[in-house]
């Protein structure tokens, strides 16, 4: 392996040439570690083609006080992966998969440390929760006109409130990812049963019509299981051949450490989804042939602007509000009928783009901030 450490190649000697980024997540008793391997081995080989070292760590072999930490790597000759040490990190990309690995008490203690540490730099330490994200964009004059309307959903009054003033709303579980738990309900007056709730399972969603407010609510409360959630503002989105789309924007930090667009790509619902991802039934298309056949060249052309400049708008006021250091996030944007661009969701744990362009450009720009990382850790040791 390009990377194994010898007796004549020590960690040491490997960490004076190069940067070190490590991939992190949560150790798994069968599998070594757990999240997307596939995604893991091309960000190793990106890296390796950049003049990184890198490798994935888990929570539990990240050890502060040392100068080595067992790693894993990929050997694309042998299609397996394994272990071996490696130089402690100059930056940690923080991958942990899921919600409930990254809020155990031993894991926020071991992220907390790395964001005080002056050995290392991590960035987008936790998940995005929903409400906060509309808080914190509420919050600025500049992304607020983005936002649709958002409440917590915490009684039946507030949820009565909010739909007389809108007769579509979205029900959103605040830790939600791809679309599991969400519900829509429509209001039809002249419906003898005239409310209606959608609620989207796997690939396909199931109706319920309710006679009356508590009839609606009691199948709610029922659905949501406990989990906190946010009903919003329904947004009735432009269609192509009478499908609903939205646009995914990645938006990444580059090499001087500013929000750019990585890429834009655009998903269809399904033809029984409530929801456009692709794991629910969705597809994938190309923004501009949507965006074109719907609103023609010109106003396709300024879309795609105004979409871009939103994404980089909202990245900046996410960070600002969160008080994190972050370096990437994907975010769903709706184009109404009008053309008006909304925000829905932002992730800090993105799935990868299908997009080839995309796909490359976004494991590339992993790199080109971490370089950045890198020389800000430098200056903070004082040029050690």
């Amino acid at each position: 392996m390009e990377l194994a450490l010898s007796e004549d190649k020590t960690a040491a000697e490997l960490h004076a040439r190069r940067p070190v980024l490590a991939i992190l997540t949560i150790e798994d008793d069968m599998l070594m570690f757990r999240g997307n391997r596939e995604n893991f081995a091309d960000i190793i080989r990106t890296g390796r083609e950049m003049g990184f070292i890198v490798y994935v760590l888990t929570v539990k072999h990240l050890n502060l006080s040392k100068n080595q930490v067992k790693g894993y790597t990929f050997d694309d000759r042998a299609e397996q992966w394994h272990d071996q040490l490696f130089p402690f990190p100059d930056v940690i990309y923080n991958r942990i998969p899921l919600r409930e690995d990254e809020v155990l008490p031993t894991v926020r203690g071991k992220i907390a440390s790395c964001m005080k540490h002056p050995r290392t730099q991590l960035y987008n330490p936790t998940f995005f929760n929903k409400w906060n994200l509309f808080e914190w964009l509420r919050l600025s004059k500049t992304t607020k006109p983005y936002i649709p309307t958002t409440r917590r959903m915490v009684s039946r009054i507030g949820l009565t409130r909010l739909m007389r003033k809108h007769s579509f709303l979205y029900l959103k579980p605040v830790s939600g990812k791809a679309g599991k738990g969400i519900m829509t309900v429509k209001v039809l007056p002249e419906k003898q049963l005239p409310y209606r709730l959608k609620i989207q399972d796997d690939k396909k969603s199931i109706t319920y019509n309710c006679s009356s407010i508590p009839k609606l609510w009691t199948r709610i409360r029922k659905q949501s299981l406990g989990e906190t959630y946010i009903a919003q503002q329904g947004i009735a989105l432009a269609t192509a051949n009478d499908r609903r789309f939205d646009l995914r924007a990645l938006v990444q930090k580059n090499q001087r450490g500013q929000w750019d667009i990585t890429g834009i790509g655009a998903r269809v619902a399904g033809s029984l989804s409530i929801t456009t991802h692709v794991p629910r039934g969705g597809s994938i298309e190309d923004p501009e042939k949507l965006l074109t056949a719907t609103f023609g060249d010109e106003q396709a052309r300024k879309i795609m602007i105004k979409a871009k400049n939103t994404s980089l708008l909202i990245a900046r006021q996410i960070e600002r509000g969160s008080g994190l250091l972050l370096g990437e996030m994907s975010m769903d944007l709706g184009v109404d009928e009008l053309g008006n661009v909304w925000f829905f969701e932002a992730n800090s744990k993105p799935m990868k783009f299908d997009e080839p362009h995309i796909r490359r450009k976004s494991l590339e720009r992993i790199f080109h901030y971490g370089l950045y990382l890198y020389g800000k850790k430098k200056e903070k040791a004082g040029g050690l």
